[in-house]
């Protein structure tokens, strides 16, 4: 278990490292779509099957196909899929990510590691209630404010994107008005 663990953690940070690096934006959202499926079998290992679920439907579903939408709409090309062109922007992200990384290390190696909000519930309850149960009454009563925050953020950026695939371009004539 301990290896399918490493495996799909590499195979993970693999993916999210070739979405900094592939220069077509559909290349990017295949990676990315790899990255959140590695991520529910993480969450399968884990024991946490609603939270794969929800992760392959919702993300790795319908917010990747939003998001294939979205660059099609676009009409963004390249004319390179592949290339290794390391900008400022690029090496800022790419220190903090390992900023964050030595952080999230520390924390997992230090002994004050939480529990979570559902690892308060007892092994009892759980298993008599069930995780989808207890997940879904802490969604919608603590954490219904987040929840929906996001909603009002993916429906921005939905019409974020209808906005910017109606715009028109100026006829050719146009520029100088």
């Amino acid at each position: 278990m301990e290896i399918a663990f490493y495996l799909f953690g590499a195979v993970a940070a693999v993916a999210a490292a070739s979405i900094l690096v592939l220069r077509s934006p559909v290349y990017c959202a295949m990676a990315l779509v790899g990255t959140l499926v590695c991520l529910a079998a993480i969450y399968i290992l884990l024991n946490a099957e609603f939270v794969a679920a929800v992760q392959v439907l919702v993300y790795a579903g319908a917010i990747m196909v939003l998001f294939l939408f979205v660059i099609m709409m676009l009409n963004l090309k390249s004319d390179r899929p592949f290339a290794l062109k390391f900008s400022l922007p690029k090496w800022l992200g790419l220190a903090v990510t390992v900023g964050i990384l030595a952080q999230l290390i520390g924390v997992f190696n230090s002994s004050a590691v939480r529990t979570g909000p559902i690892g308060s519930y007892s092994e009892e309850r759980v298993a008599q209630e069930g995780s989808t149960e207890i997940i879904g009454k802490l969604l919608f009563t603590e954490y219904v404010l987040p929840f929906e925050m996001i909603s009002i953020l993916l429906l921005v950026a939905v019409i974020g994107a209808v906005v910017l695939a109606k715009r028109r371009l100026k006829p050719e004539g146009e520029e100088g008005r």
